[in-house]
């Protein structure tokens, strides 16, 4: 969605562990390092515990991707077993044998066996055990039994106990001190702190193939505060952040788009770390109130905040059209609350067949609601319907008239048109009558989600790649020869042939779409964009 508006190469913030992407703190390095030494030189347990989040799974991927050769490993990710189904899960990872028929005896016997022959064969055999705060007493129990498998110089088998804090705990009771006491190694994973969590953005973004600031300073100290430096949480966070700033087509992110991301995943609003200071001076104000009248220093109040708001407030813009404005004596709607009660007292007039009949009104065709679907109507009058998710920037670049998808606080989709942009501001449709609102007042509703109408070269719409020959094909020449300022004739021919492709390749890198040579929808749509028809409607005119 938004990798290639940035340049990356993939999403640099999803929360699968993978190795790739592992950043290495002082004390995440600390740690794989001493679990690599317990590993291949050690023997007993070795205990790994950290927050949720912290980057505890991650760190055993990339344990797992750097294990000798003569290690074999079993691993066990879900530990709510009983003591008979935990064997016989170690002795499953492990490849041993058994019969169709087993005891518990026949288990332990079965791996003992297995592990004498691992030694033998100069192996070492090691048992991870992943969300370990799960194990019940009675298999805890039978793990610390499993180290009694051993020779006369070494332990048969390296056991790893991996969980949340609550493993710590669990240890600590007085039943198991005899499992605690052969604990030989213990890490605890901390969140990061704020370098760190600055580093770990940037470490993610360079992986994803960035090439260069993504996010601001201030962006990088609020996600540190509003994650505690977990992990996780940054890369929840990072993600939304950057699909907040893709679809209000911004290439950088400050800290407040992070607080409006941060709001989003985790379900409550966040003010500006400067606001507590704030509050504090305020409370010094309403002191000197009382020592100054508190009539005065009302009347001063009330002076100073109708600065601020006439300051704060943008410059009015009178629509194209006054007449069709939908709101009396309001040319233009600016702050998002507006927006809200607007939908909601419209909320009749924002269905799809209202958005359609505007939207094709525009390309001069007709639509009657009914049973024939939309989109159906929309192909059998020459055009095709495109339903994705994007960007301003993307809508800038289409260049045609689309039908927004808005979801209110309440959760209600609403169908507006989208007529035309300029300065910021978006001229919106609903049925006839038009009305302004400006483009960061739509964000705050608008999720990428439209739908756009457009006229293809040819009835079938087809993709044209190297080989291809038609009419399409010469279009596609003539178009792309009128913007690289070449005579028409230049290049007289329905071939698609390898120079045509290169000119595709181009004007797919200019544009910011999918370099692969072959004109499929997004770059026709693009180039049809530039291609100025009296009776196809423009979003900017240019």
């Amino acid at each position: 969605m938004y990798t290639s508006f940035f340049g990356l190469n993939e999403k640099p913030f999803s929360i699968t562990p993978d190795p790739r992407y592992l950043y290495l703190s002082e004390r995440h390095a600390d740690a794989l390092a001493h679990l690599l030494y317990g590993i291949t030189e050690s023997g007993g347990f070795i205990q790994l515990t950290g927050e949720v989040g912290t980057g505890k799974t991650t760190l055993v991927r990339s344990l797992l991707e750097q294990l000798p050769e003569n290690v074999d490993i079993a691993l066990i990710i879900n530990p709510r077993l009983g003591t008979a189904d935990f064997l016989e899960t170690i002795c499953q990872e492990l490849h041993v044998s058994l019969a169709k028929k087993h005891s518990e005896k026949d288990l332990v016997d079965a791996l003992n066996r297995h592990l004498l022959q691992a030694y033998a064969d100069g192996k070492r055999v090691v048992l991870m055990v992943d969300e370990a705060q799960n194990l019940s007493a009675d298999v805890l129990e039978q793990v610390r039994l499993l180290t009694n498998l051993e020779t006369s110089k070494q332990k048969l088998l390296q056991i790893i106990l991996v969980g949340q804090p609550e493993l710590r705990k669990l240890l600590s009771r007085n039943d198991l001190r005899q499992l605690a006491q052969r604990i030989t190694s213990r890490f605890h994973l901390k969140p990061l702190d704020r370098s760190e969590s600055a580093a770990y953005l940037v470490h993610r973004l360079k992986i994803a193939g960035a090439a260069g600031e993504i996010f601001l300073s201030s962006a990088t100290r609020e996600i540190f505060r509003l994650s505690g430096g977990v992990p996780r949480l940054i890369n929840v966070i990072a993600d939304r952040a950057l699909l907040g700033a893709y679809t209000r087509d911004l290439t950088t992110i400050d800290g407040a788009l992070v607080r409006e991301a941060a709001a989003e995943v985790q379900g409550r609003q966040y003010r500006p770390a400067w606001l507590s200071w704030t509050a504090g001076v305020l409370m010094l104000g309403a002191t000197a109130a009382l020592a100054m009248g508190v009539g005065q220093f009302i009347e001063q109040r009330k002076v100073a905040t109708a600065n601020i708001q006439q300051a704060s407030l943008p410059p009015a813009r009178l629509p194209d059209k006054q007449a069709g404005s939908i709101i009396d004596d309001t040319p233009a709607l600016r702050p998002a609350a507006s927006l809200q009660s607007f939908l909601q007292e419209h909320a009749a007039e924002t269905g799809t067949d209202n958005a359609f009949e505007t939207l094709l009104g525009l390309w001069s065709g007709e639509y009657q609601p009914g049973e024939t679907p939309a989109c159906q109507q929309a192909a059998e009058q020459g055009l095709q319907c495109v339903f994705q998710r994007g960007s301003w920037a993307q809508l800038r670049q289409h260049n045609r008239p689309v039908i927004l998808t808005l979801l209110d606080e309440k959760g209600i989709e609403h169908h507006l048109v989208l007529r035309s942009l300029d300065e910021g501001m978006a001229e919106m449709l609903i049925g006839g009558n038009a009305f302004d609102v400006t483009m960061e007042a739509i964000a705050r509703f608008w999720f990428g989600d439209y739908l756009l109408v457009w006229r293809p070269v040819s009835n079938d719409n087809r993709a044209l790649s190297l080989g291809m020959v038609g009419t399409d094909v010469r279009w596609l020449r003539e178009n792309l020869d009128r913007l690289n300022g070449y005579p028409t004739a230049m290049h007289d021919s329905d071939l698609f042939d390898q120079k045509l492709q290169q000119s595709v390749r181009e004007f797919q890198r200019r544009n910011r779409l999918l370099i692969d040579g072959i004109a499929g929808t997004q770059t026709l749509i693009t180039l049809a964009s530039t291609d100025s028809r009296p009776d196809a409607p423009v979003l900017i005119r240019r």
